[in-house]
Parts: structure tokens; C-alpha cells; sequence
């Protein structure tokens, strides 16, 4: 493993060069939405599972008109020799199976091969004739591999620590102009930039993700961000001026003290397009089935699609209540908002502003404390604001107040003893102590949670935790690695012998997100034993 990290600081000093912009426009007029515009032929398609995974449907183009598509599918469908898969290949181009990104000779390390692999996993600016459900982005972004042909929003923080230690930093800024360029155009940055996430975001990493550019090329470089984080900052915060007690508004919530906090939302409660067999399927005994689709969307929004973290029942997937949870790291993520607004206001010389925006962080600072901050279990974690009660479930989510400074030194040595005992795995942080067979529960640990715990518990002293929580993850990456060449979306961390597994789709390989992790644990981390003279500078 040592050897490996060797190569690695070596290696990652490569000359890169700025793609070309072109310039693209997205406007609501050239919008493709498959659910819509194929109306009872996109159900069909959809139920009769041609693809195993529903999401290859909604990322096909079609080749005609999807009138002239229909007007065919009804002459055809009640003929004795249909063929659905047949009829859609004749009708729509099927998106080509991303390649697994398995290591090429020239890899003959993992170093090597992070290295070389943010060429395979970054797209092309786009030019999109209608009808796609792709937005064109107007610079180069890196997707995280595998199913996922798009850019996502909270995958590219993680992947941008990665490109920033490999010295990409022109693409970590193409992915934030990128973000920029959706918020000015649509109003908010969506899931990833499909049309089928239109109806929600995740978790609102871009302060996080301007502020880490800021770190390299100082705070004057990136005032210019000002105008979006306020816009992205006003769609989390929709309705706050009309929100009461028991009647949240979107993604607003009046607590019993008057004081605001935020939920995952989407403004939406129909299946999913992208999942929409199986939302089906799970809503048929329902008894209120567009209030489960609505939680079913929050969840995805939250990133943790699925797990029991949302489940009133561990055991049961349709008690899923996303939208009655004040969830942990979405209100440290918009404290982190609030803070990074009132410091580049500052930097700028509009005091009222910075003073405004300090304020609100202090306001939801104190929030957090009072309701997510567990007394009886040390422990951060959720808040059921229509029970009043705290969540009962550890998750790797209450390692957030650590990652942006919110909590006070006790809580952090208390939590770090709770989350040694409930999470601490061979493989590094189970996201939770749940074997559901969600992908977001045990066995599984995923990257960007490793990251948050590691440096949320260095910044708080635990440095020996942060330390086995780094080499138990970097090992099973290079131990899977080694045996598969590749690097996965999320890895078993109970038993290390097994791959991941659960969900609504087979474990994903790439990985944008668990390769920005690995290289910027490999560089900021100082890990004991480590010759770090010739780590990433």
C-alpha cells in the first residue's frame, strides 16, 4: 500500500491542458421529458422491463418526433407479432454500455490509474439537438462512471477534491462554471442534468465546492460566485416567509421555536421516470400512494436513496417519512452556505450583507445544537420534527456538524466513541448498523462519508481515528482493486472478501467519487508511517 502511495505523489504531477467552451443554451422550450411527451407509450415501456434497468429508457434519444412515435406505437402494439424491445430499437438510439474502466496496461498501479482515469470519466462540453433529456453544459464535467452518463451534484465536491490533488484544476472549475451556468438557467442545481430530476436537487454542496477553489486561487477569484450561491440559497429557502408551525413549505420547516430548518424535497409525488417500475411496485398496497412517491423523491434528493435512515420501520420500505425528517448534514451543508455567503460579501466590502448572512449561520448553528444534537446517545443524528423526537438511527450522516466545525469539543469525543462502537469497520464507516438490503445501510461504506468522518475528526483531535477510518478505506480500495481493476461506486466494509451490494442496481464501477476520496485522503492526510515528501504537493 505504501509503495503504491509512492508512485501515486510521483505520478500526479501532469501538465493538463484547458478544454475548449462551447458555448450551448438550455431553455425549457427544447425540454424532453419521456413521462410526459410519451405519456401512456413511456408507461409501457417502462412495466414490460425490456431493460433491466429503468433508467436506460429515459436516458434514450428519440430518432423521430415522439407524436409520430406514438401514432406508430398504436397502430403496431395490438398486432400478434409486437416486439416492445424491438419496436423502442426501431424508435429510439439506446445509450451505448459505458465500458467498466478496467485498468489498461499502462496502469500497472491504482496511482496510475486514478490518474489517467479522469480522461476516461470526463464528457465532452455538450451540443444536444432536440428531443434528449441531457441539459447541455457549456464546459468539459466529469461523470462518476458506469450507469451514470451525467454529472451529479453532491458526487462532484468528492470528485473535485481528486481533481484538485491530481492538479485538474481546470476541470474542478468547469464542474463549478457548470453549476453556476444551471442555477442561472433553471433556478437551482437538479440531481444531475437530466430533465427527469427536474423536480429536485441533493445535497447542496456548491458553497462547499467554491470555497475549496477559493482555497487554491484566494477568496477574490470566486466573489464572483456570489450572485448563485444566493439564488441556489433562495430555492432551499422558498417559502420561508410564509412557512408556520406544522406547515412546512417546500424544503422549509417551522420548528416549535419559530426557528427554520430544512428537509429533502421534491416537488413532485409521481414514480420516478428514471425508477418507475419499481415505484410502481412498491406503492401498490399504498394507501396513500403520491405521498410515497413524495418521500421516495426526498430520499433520492437526500443522495441516500435508500436506506433506514428514512424508514419509520427499519423492515419496511414503504414506511419511508423522508419529508417529516430534519436531516442532519442537509442543515450543515446549508450552514456551510450561509458562512461561505457572509465571507466572500465581506471580501467584497458589502457589510450588510456579510452581517445578514453571519447572523442566519448563528441562528442555525444553535438550531442544529438543539435538535440534532442527541444527548442520550452522544450522538448526532436526525430530528422527526412531527413526533418531536430525535431519530433513533446512528448514521454516518451525524459526522457533518465535525466536517464544518459546528459542534463543540465534547460532543466530538463524545461521538467519536459512539461511532467507533456502532461504525467503525474492517473496510472503514458503515453508513449505518442496518442490513436492509438498501445500498445505503450495512455492509455498505461509500466515500464521500469516509471523507467527512476523516476530516471532521482530525479537525477535532481525534487524529487516531481519522487515521484507521483512512488506511481501513484506502486498503479495501486497493484490495479490490488488485483483484478486479476497478474502483467502485461504494464497498462492503463489514466483510472485505465480498463486494457491495443492494439497491435498486447492480454495484457501479468508475468511480468519480471514490477516486477523488482515495487521492485526496493520499494527499491531505498524514497518515503514520507515511513518507510524506513524496505525497501529492
Amino acid at each position: 500500500m505504501r509503495r503504491l502511495i509512492h508512485i501515486l505523489g510521483i505520478l500526479c504531477l501532469v501538465a493538463c491542458s484547458q478544454p475548449e467552451v462551447v458555448q450551448t443554451e438550455t431553455t425549457e422550450n427544447n425540454w424532453y421529458r419521456p413521462e410526459v411527451d410519451l405519456g401512456q407509450l413511456f408507461i409501457d415501456i417502462q412495466m414490460s422491463q425490456i431493460f433491466p434497468d429503468s433508467k436506460t429508457f429515459v436516458d434514450c434519444t428519440p430518432i423521430k418526433q415522439p407524436s409520430k412515435i406514438i401514432e406508430e406505437y398504436n397502430v403496431l402494439k395490438d398486432s400478434e407479432d409486437f416486439d416492445m424491445l424491438r419496436f423502442v430499437k426501431a424508435n429510439f438510439r439506446i445509450p451505448e454500455e459505458n465500458s467498466t474502466g478496467q485498468k489498461l496496461d499502462n496502469d500497472p498501479d491504482l496511482g496510475t490509474h486514478l490518474i489517467n482515469h479522469w480522461d476516461f470519466l470526463t464528457r465532452n462540453n455538450d451540443s444536444i439537438s432536440y428531443p434528449s433529456t441531457l441539459f447541455a453544459l457549456p464546459k468539459d464535467y466529469v461523470v462518476p462512471g458506469g450507469r451514470f452518463r451525467e454529472i451529479y451534484y453532491w458526487d462532484s465536491y468528492f470528485t473535485m477534491l481528486g481533481l484538485m490533488a491530481s492538479e485538474r484544476e481546470d476541470l474542478a472549475v468547469n464542474m463549478v462554471d457548470n453549476f453556476a451556468y444551471l442555477i442561472d438557467e433553471i433556478g437551482f442545481i437538479p440531481n444531475g442534468n437530466r430533465t427527469y430530476y427536474l423536480g429536485r436537487s441533493q445535497p447542496p454542496f456548491f458553497s462547499s465546492m467554491v470555497m475549496l477553489l477559493g482555497e487554491k486561487s484566494g477568496l477574490d477569484s470566486i466573489v464572483k460566485y456570489i450572485p448563485q450561491l444566493e439564488r441556489e440559497y433562495d430555492f432551499w429557502m422558498d417559502g420561508a416567509n410564509s412557512v408556520g408551525i406544522g406547515n412546512p413549505i417546500n424544503h422549509v420547516v417551522m420548528m416549535e421555536d419559530s426557528v427554520i430548518l430544512n428537509r429533502y424535497w421534491d416537488k413532485f409525488d409521481t414514480p420516478r421516470p428514471e425508477s418507475y417500475r419499481e415505484d410502481v411496485e412498491l406503492a401498490e398496497h399504498a394507501e396513500d400512494k403520491n405521498l410515497l412517491y413524495r418521500n421516495v423523491r426526498a430520499a433520492a434528493a437526500s443522495g441516500w436513496d435508500f436506506s433506514t435512515r428514512w424508514f419509520k420501520d427499519p423492515e419496511k420500505f414503504e414506511s419511508i417519512i423522508t419529508t417529516e425528517i430534519i436531516p442532519v448534514d442537509l442543515n450543515c451543508l446549508l450552514y456551510q452556505t450561509e458562512l461561505a455567503i457572509s465571507q466572500l460579501a465581506a471580501q467584497k466590502g458589502d457589510k450588510a450583507k456579510s452581517d445578514t448572512f453571519k447572523q442566519k449561520a448563528a441562528i442555525r448553528k444553535d438550531a442544529i445544537l438543539k435538535y440534532c444534537w442527541n444527548p442520550k446517545e452522544g450522538y448526532f443524528t436526525d430530528y422527526i420534527f412531527t413526533e418531536s423526537k430525535f431519530s433513533p438511527y446512528i448514521t454516518a450522516a451525524g459526522n457533518f456538524p465535525l466536517y464544518y466545525g459546528l459542534a463543540t469539543q465534547g460532543q466530538a469525543d463524545a461521538q467519536a466513541i459512539v461511532m467507533e462502537k456502532n461504525l467503525l469497520s474492517p473496510g472503514g464507516l458503515v453508513t449505518t448498523k442496518f442490513d436492509s438490503k438498501q445500498q445505503w445501510d450495512s455492509p455498505n461504506g461509500w466515500a464521500p462519508l469516509q471523507w467527512i468522518a476523516i476530516k471532521g475528526f482530525e479537525k477535532y483531535g481525534s487524529t487516531d481515528l481519522s487515521y484507521q477510518i483512512a488506511d481501513r478505506w484506502l486498503g479495501v480500495n486497493e484490495k479490490v482493486y488488485a483483484n478486479t481493476g476497478k474502483m467502485m461506486e461504494k464497498y462492503n466494509v463489514m466483510d472485505t472478501t465480498l463486494l457491495a451490494g443492494g439497491g435498486e442496481y447492480p454495484t457501479q464501477d468508475g468511480f468519480g467519487w471514490t477516486n477523488g476520496v482515495a487521492l485526496a485522503i493520499i494527499k491531505d492526510l498524514q497518515i503514520p508511517e507515511m513518507d510524506t515528501t513524496l505525497v501529492l504537493k
